[in-house]
Formats: C-alpha cells, structure tokens, sequence
C-alpha cells in the first residue's frame, strides 16, 4: 500500500520544464549531491524499473493490484534553479485518463482486456491511451548521430540565453582558452574527446547545456585522469544513456558544451556535424603563433580535419574550422594562405589559397585537397609537420597554428586471440596511439609458454596477407608491452580501417588470432590494461571461448566495466531460436586461501557479446579487496555452468577505501578475523592490508620515505637514503609533499615567496613507476637487494632525461690484492689498517678499558680462536668476542646510535632502543613547550616526534594509543 499512496500523491503533482523557448520560475532549491555525484542521468525510476526521459507507460503497482491501464505516467524534465543556474532533471508524471474516455452509444459496451476506455462491441479502435511513436532503432540512430565536432575558443563561447544576465559573463578569464572535441554516439552513450591546448589547463567540470543554457549533464572531471589520458594528452569521457529528447537536439545540432574552470571561466562551443571526421586520421589544433597582434586575434583558434592517402597517387586533404585571422575591414570575398611545413628545416610542403565569401566572428570552414609525395606523408605520419591558417594581407599579425599529429578521437584497438585449432590457448591484444604518434601495445597469451610461438602484426586488407612487424622478440612469459616509433600509412591505414590482426603462431601448429578494432574510451579502458578471462575447463575447444575485462573504480566509488566475449555458440544450448543469456558476477574474498568465504552478488544479466555498465554501492570492504587484487570476475550461461572466469585487480581512490588504523588489523574486518598471510602458491605479500605480486615495488602507506617489495612472499621495505646535493646550502629546497629528498633549485620548478618550498611540479621523470622532479637525485631501488647507494640517478631539469652514473672510487694506496670491501653494500675497496695492537703499541690495547657498548674486535686471538670460543663473525669490523656489544656501521649512513648490536654464543642480535612511553610524554611537553632536548635522548626524540605524527595521520582518534613496541 506504500508504494500505491507514493503514486496517488504524486498525481496531483504537474510539471513541467521546456527544453526550448518557455520558461517557468522555481523557488531556489538547494543543491542536492551533484558534486558528489558528478554521473547522475537524467532519467526516471518507477519501482525497480529505470525509465528514459520522454518515455510513456502504464503504472505497474504490482500484487495484488496489477497493471493499472487508465494510470499514464511519463518522465518528464523537472528544473532545478541552484545558485541561478537551470539544470534539467527527470521526474515522473502520473495521471488518470479515464476521463478522457470518449463518450459511447451502444447500451451494453464492454472493456476489453488491456483498456482504460470501455467500447462498443466489435469497434476495436476505441481507446485514446496511444504512446509514442515509434522511433529509429539503434543501428539507424547510430548513422544519424555520427561525425560531431566542436571548436571551443573565446569568440565561439558566446553567452546563452539565461532568464538573468550573469555578472561573471561581462568577463571571461578563460577567453583566450583554446580546445577541441570530437563526439562519438554507440549504444546510446555520447563518448567525447579533447585536445586541450598548450596553455589551456583542465577543467574542474563538463556540462551539456541546450540553447536557453539549462544544464542537461554535468560531469566532475578528474584532474588526474587516467593512464590513457596522461599518456595521449587527451580529455576523455562519456554521458551515459543519453535520453531521447536529447538525442533529438544533438541530432538538429542545438547542444552545446561547456568547460567550467571557476564561475569566471567558461568556455561554450556547440556540437555540429562535420562531415570530414569521416575519414579523419590526423588532428591539429592550432593557436595564435608568437609575433602576432594580440589585439585582433584574442580568444581566436582553429582545429584541423586531417585525412591521407597513401595509394598510387599519394594525396591529403585538410578540413578547417576557424576564427580570428580578419581584419577589422573584411567583410567579404577575403583570401587566407593555408600551409603545410616541417618543423625543423625551412621546408613549406604545401601551400594553398583559400577565400571565405563571409567571414563570421565564431566559426568559419574551409578545405584543401592536394597531391603530397610519398616522403612527405612520410613526415605526416611522423609528426613533423605543422599546419597554419593565416591572413594573405597580414600573414604575421593574423596567423594560427599547430602540429599535425593524432586524431582527437579518444579510441582503443583491441581484440580477442581465438584459437584456429582445437587447443587450451587463448589470448588477447590492445593498442593505441600516444601523444607522439608512436603505437603502445600489449599482448597477452595463456597455453602456448612451452611451444614458443612468433607474434606478428599482419595487414589482412587485401588478398594477399602481408606481415608488418614482428612483435616476438618482446614477447616474455607470454607478455608482449612495448611501443612502435611512429608507424607510417602503411600502418596506420589498416589500423583504423580495422583490417590489422594480431598472429601468434607455434611451431606445432597451434594458431591464434584477432583482429583490432576501435573501441571508445572512457571509465574503464582508462585504464593500463584489460583482464583476460578463461574458460575454467582446459580441454581443447573449437573455436574455444574466451573474453576481455577492463574495470575501473571512479571517484563515486563506482565500479565500471566494459566485456567483451567470443568464441561462443550464436544460439541458446537448450533453445537454438533463442539468444544466448550470459550473466556477470562479482565474487570477492578475504584471503587467496583454501576455504576462504566468497562474497558474491550478479552485475548484470546480458544477451550479445559486448557489455557495457557499472555497479554503484560497493562497500569499501569489497574495493580494498579488489584492489588488494583478491577479487574475481565470472562468467556463466543460462544454465548457470560457470564459463569463464578471472582474478583482477583495480585501483580506487582512497576516499572509497576503508579507513584502518596501523595497529588495528584490517583482518577484524575485512579479513573476517583470519589473520593475514601470504599467498604461497603465487608468492604474493601482504603488507598494509593489502595483497602485492611478487617482485611489484612500492611506497609504503603509512611512511612515504620507505620503499618496500616483495620477495619470496615476504614483503621487505627499506628507508630512502637522500643523496649528498651539490649545491649550495641556500638553493635547495625542501622536499615536496610526496617526496622525501631536497633537490637544487632549476629553472624548470616553481617556487613561492620564501624560494624554499616547491609548488605544483607537473614535469618530471618516472623511473620504476616512482615521479621524480626535475633536478631531483635519488639511489636506486633494486629489489630485493634494496637500495643501491653506489649509484645517484638524476632527473634532468631540462630534457627529463634519467642517468643512473656510478660512484667514481679513488685510487687506491696499497696493492689490489690485499685490498678489500669492508661490508656487502660497501661501493669501494679499501686498504687494510693498521691492527690496534701494533698502532697503540706502549698506550695499552686491552680492550675491557672501553665501554660494552662500544667494544672493538678482539685483537689478542685470531680470528679462529675468537670464533671457537663463541665469536661472532660481522661484516665490518669482525669477528666480535662473545658478549661484547656495539654500535652498528652501514656504508651508506654511518654509525647507527639508537641500534645495539650483540654477540652471543656466534650470533648477532641487533636491536633498536625502545623509548618507554613516560619519556615520550616528557619529551612530547618539552617540545611543546619549546624547551631544549638533551642531546642524550636523541633516539628518542626522533622515534617519539614520528610516532606521534604517524598516530596524528593515520590513526583515528581515542581509539590507538602509542606502545613502545611501535616505538621501536
């Protein structure tokens, strides 16, 4: 009965909020959760069933009331006035029809089965209850929906129509921003693509606005982003399930999009249709070139349409949208110099005129078809060439410019590997194009390890099948990851044609392959790599099924994936008339264990071999396990036979992830009270709460200035040793937040007012999967040996280059023979000394004179005598006498005062000195009160100062306290 009194209340309710021209006042509402949740659709949900905006339907209450056919519902756009700013949002509208049934005259009518409206017998067109018309299907809106740009600049991102003027639109700080998209309609999402220029940061949020600037979709942008989009320099995302009525405003091009800096930065382009991203290859975004008159060309750019051809007669052709580049008196018939150049010699490649009959002060086009040499295209294909449109009056006041070089289209290339022969193999392969044009692939097979197979890239565009290049020699342990400099037209052309395949074939017989075609990006394939699935059962199958995962987990803690399966029968194995029904499942478990409990819960339930989607109320128990990479994706038929299966690992922001305390065992929670353990079949390590693959590196979460690895199933981490700076005391700067080291102040890093404390660095160097910044210098870190203090790796301020040089050892007194390394880690030889017993000969070498604490080796036995007698054998400085204790030396820190080394019946016991809690009381109140430390409680001080900054960072508060065990 709830669910019936919600709906009766809501059928009083009316409103409405035109897309158009009317307009209807609200009362100021205050802001729901559209900063916390930046992918809300605008669509309607009417008992367990998502409805699109512009939908109609019968109300569904369920038992024991049924379908109620003179209840009419619809969803319908709903205003939300927030900070005088109109965003559409969806409602549903419920209304009773039955007084709108016509009026009969037969005495006896009767209401036939599925009718609101009673009818006269035999009449069966009676009933004003009709829905929409019907409308295209997917394949024919798809074709309509294709090849939409825009061209964001200051002169294009004209005020919308508002119902108030707004005050920041008098000035726009974001004027002289530049940027250009490129969007792609599949499955009734909108995926969209940027090139942002030089200048131009990113923004903080996307909108899609209509003509009267009422906000249809938001989307908080990621300041990060995501491995495809720092490696390609693009914006990537996507407007899920964009709703009907907007589909129809992008179709007559009356949707714009808006990039949010701050309320006084917006940039507005609307999304029209090119006709030339059809055949699109290459992109460029061009901005006004140093020398010009500022004056004229502010807020002004261009973005290039890029296409060749590589056939007998290689040609190319540009299509151009424009602004900017008029002087003040063109009014008509005005002539523009489009060129082509090289960008390192004096080379212009092509040169042609074009005339534009009116130009207009937002956008103007423009194209250029022209026969290009073989070596020329050549140095397209390369990026090295750049394109400009310029004034023929004026070319070096009015001149635009950039260089050719990937199109915009955020787009991945990837296929399944199946199997031509009756075999256990699978695989997978993806591909795509960085920022510099070069190819980054990755290729992945299970079952072929022991028949060493050869990886070929192979062109199947014609008849006869030609190999490209051979990816075998990169090819370890079944994984291939590497990149192609610069592939030419040869290359490329099969590539976007999707006529290029992946080949893994074996000296056996055994045969896989897959051919690559584009898939947008977006959420999940923003990511390093995609999981490949196996069947669980090993026998040979033909063709054998297999399947590709990507996942990813959002900032709204939702889990995204895209799958895509093959090798599959196409009809049901119980029913061939009807499809076959997969379903998708996510099963988690607190330890890699035998007997562990599984968590398990079903994503979707799908027919077809692609899907798309993403799950929403995640607890952070299962993302910490999935991250820890204890999670597990399945998928079965409709006879719940498990088919395929796979372990995978995705990353989520710590804001999604549980909040454990160091000392509180994640194990009482997520670990289901198992303590944790490692996984011995695979060497995984757990350290932290979480599961690392044996020989993985890492910064520890709870020290970021310690390297940690896992070795054997041990997780081992080491302090970072800062290398001796070579300049001056006064030019370097303190460690940034994230980094544990000082560097030398460069011209390349930002400094505040004081010159000591480093800004926002985005350049640098990576190394390891570790950010260095420019000008830093660090030691290696060479698991599972540690680090290497023998080596001084430096980030080049200016060429980002790294160089890892050695120590430079002097030269040595004494014959190289005797000469020897004082410890393991020891980075050069030294001579021997001279033996106390002979330096101090007549000054007493009895060693019971020095204190326990800092005995020396014994010298009036040998080494053998000391040894027998219980000695201990140490690396520097040894042997040691039983019972005697000292002070530790490493090469690379020198002696360690706050460790106590011991010998004991031949071992050594090192321990560190425990500080009991009362002395860190009182040094924690000395400090507090600025008073001096005495020297003496050194270790203290710093063990003290780092355990109560850890407890103040990680620990929540009044429920840990710190023990001197920690202390330690």
């Amino acid at each position: 009965m709830h669910f019936h009194s919600s709906l009766l209340s809501i059928l009083f309710v009316v409103v409405s909020c035109p897309l158009t021209v009317r307009t209807r006042r609200f009362t100021p509402l205050i802001e729901e959760d559209w900063a916390r949740r930046p992918h809300r659709a605008a669509e309607c949900t009417f008992g367990k069933q998502i409805r699109e905006l512009g939908s109609t339907w019968f109300a569904d209450l369920g038992p024991p009331f049924g379908i109620m056919y003179c209840i009419k519902c619809e969803c319908i756009p709903f205003c939300l006035q927030v900070q005088k700013k109109r965003r559409i949002v969806a409602r549903v509208h419920c209304r009773n029809i039955k007084n709108e049934c016509p009026e009969l005259t037969c005495k006896e009518p009767v209401l036939l089965p599925g009718r609101c409206c009673k009818s006269c017998p035999g009449d069966f067109s009676t009933d004003i209850v009709q829905d929409l018309p019907a409308q295209l299907t997917s394949e024919e809106e798809e074709r309509s929906l294709k090849h939409f740009g825009t061209l964001l600049t200051g002169r294009t991102s004209q005020a919308l129509r508002r119902d108030e003027p707004s005050p920041t639109s008098m000035y726009n700080s974001a004027y002289n921003y530049l940027a250009t998209g490129r969007f792609t309609f599949h499955r009734k999402n909108l995926y969209y693509s940027f090139y942002l220029s030089t200048t131009t940061p990113r923004p903080r949020s996307i909108q899609f606005v209509d003509g009267s600037g009422s906000i249809l979709e938001e989307q908080t942008i990621d300041p990060i982003g995501g491995v495809y989009q720092n490696a390609t320099g693009k914006l990537c995302g996507v407007w899920r399930r964009v709703p009907r009525d907007y589909r129809k405003l992008l179709r007559e091009e009356h949707l714009h999009v808006s990039f949010i800096w701050e309320p006084s930065a917006t940039l507005t382009g609307q999304l029209s249709r090119y006709r030339a991203l059809s055949t699109e290859q290459y992109s460029s975004l061009l901005e006004p070139t140093m020398g010009v008159d500022r004056s004229l060309m502010s807020g002004a750019g261009a973005t290039a349409i890029v296409s060749a051809s590589s056939a007998s007669a290689p040609s190319i052709h540009v299509s151009l949208v424009f602004n900017g580049v008029f002087l003040p008196n063109d009014v008509s018939e005005v002539p523009l110099i489009v060129q082509l150049e090289h960008l390192e010699k004096d080379y212009v490649v092509l040169r042609e005129e074009i005339v534009v009959k009116k130009p207009s002060n937002e956008l103007n086009f423009g194209e250029v078809r022209s026969a290009l040499s073989g070596a020329d295209l050549r140095l397209l294909t390369r990026g090295k060439l750049s394109i400009s449109i310029m004034s023929r009056k004026d070319p070096q006041a009015l001149r635009l410019a950039g260089i050719v070089g990937p199109r915009v289209n955020c787009e991945m290339y990837q296929t399944l590997l199946l199997s031509e022969t009756p075999s256990a193999a699978s695989g997978l392969a993806w591909a795509f194009l960085d920022r510099a044009g070069s190819l980054r692939y990755g290729v992945q097979l299970i079952g072929l390890e022991e028949e060493s197979p050869l990886v070929t890239l192979v062109d199947e565009s014609g008849k006869r099948h030609t190999e490209l290049e051979d990816l075998t020699p990169f090819l370890i342990d079944g994984l291939a990851n590497g990149s192609l400099e610069r592939p030419g037209p040869r290359f490329l052309e099969p590539l976007f044609n999707g006529e290029l395949s992946v080949v893994a074939a074996s000296h056996v017989g055994s045969k896989l392959r897959g051919r690559l075609l584009q898939r947008p990006v977006a959420d999940a394939r923003d990511t390093t790599a995609p999981v490949l699935l196996r069947r669980l059962s090993q026998e040979p199958v033909q063709p054998g099924p297999v399947g590709l995962i990507w996942t990813a987990v959002d900032l709204d803690c939702s889990l995204h994936y895209e799958l895509e399966i093959a090798g599959f029968p196409q009809t049901s194995p119980t029913n061939g008339h009807e499809p076959r029904t997969f379903r998708l499942y996510l099963e988690t478990m607190p330890l890699l264990a035998q007997g562990a409990p599984v968590a398990r819960r079903l994503l979707e339930e799908f027919t077809g071999y692609v899907l798309e989607g993403s799950v929403t109320g995640l607890t952070p128990v299962e993302l910490y396990r999935i991250e820890s990479g204890i999670g597990f994706l399945e998928v079965t038929d409709n006879q719940a036979e498990k088919i395929l299966k796979a372990r995978f690992k995705t990353r989520a922001p710590l804001s999604c992830l549980p909040h454990y305390a160091d000392n509180d065992v994640a194990s009482v929670v997520a670990y289901n009270l198992q303590p944790p353990r490692s996984d011995i079949e695979t060497g995984a390590c757990f350290h932290e709460t979480r599961f690392y693959d044996e020989g993985t590196q890492w910064t520890s979460n709870t020290d970021p200035c310690s390297m940690c690895h896992c070795y054997r199933g041990l997780a081992q981490c080491d302090p970072v040793p800062c290398p001796t700076l070579t300049c001056a005391e006064g030019k370097q700067l303190k460690p940034a937040p994230g980094h544990c080291c000082p560097i030398c102040s460069s011209p390349g890093i930002n400094t505040n007012a004081t010159g000591k404390n480093i800004s926002s660095v985005t350049r640098g160097c990576t190394l390891a999967g570790q950010f260095h910044l420019p000008g830093a210098s660090w030691h290696p870190y060479l698991p599972p040996v540690g680090f290497d203090t023998c080596a001084v790796c430096t980030c080049d301020p200016v060429t980002l280059e790294v160089k890892c040089p050695r120590v430079q050892c002097p030269p040595l007194d004494c014959d190289e023979k005797i000469a020897f390394r004082p410890s393991k880690k020891a980075c050069c030889r030294q001579c021997p000394a001279t033996t106390p017993s002979t330096a101090n000969a007549g000054v007493g070498g009895d060693t019971t004179r020095l204190p326990r604490d800092q005995a020396a080796p014994s010298t009036k036995r040998t080494a053998q005598e000391i040894l027998a007698a219980g000695g201990c054998k140490y690396p520097l400085g040894g042997p040691y006498e039983n019972g005697m204790e000292w002070h530790p030396r490493i090469h690379s820190h020198g002696e360690m005062k706050c460790v106590k080394c011991r010998c004991k019946n031949g071992e050594v016991r090192c321990d560190r000195k425990r500080c009991p809690r009362a002395l860190c009381n009182t040094i924690a109140h000395q400090m507090k009160r600025g008073e001096y430390v005495a020297d003496g409680d050194d270790c203290c001080t710093v063990q003290c100062r780092r355990a109560r900054r850890h407890h103040r960072n990680n620990h929540h508060p009044a429920r840990h306290s710190v023990t001197p065990r920690e202390l330690s």
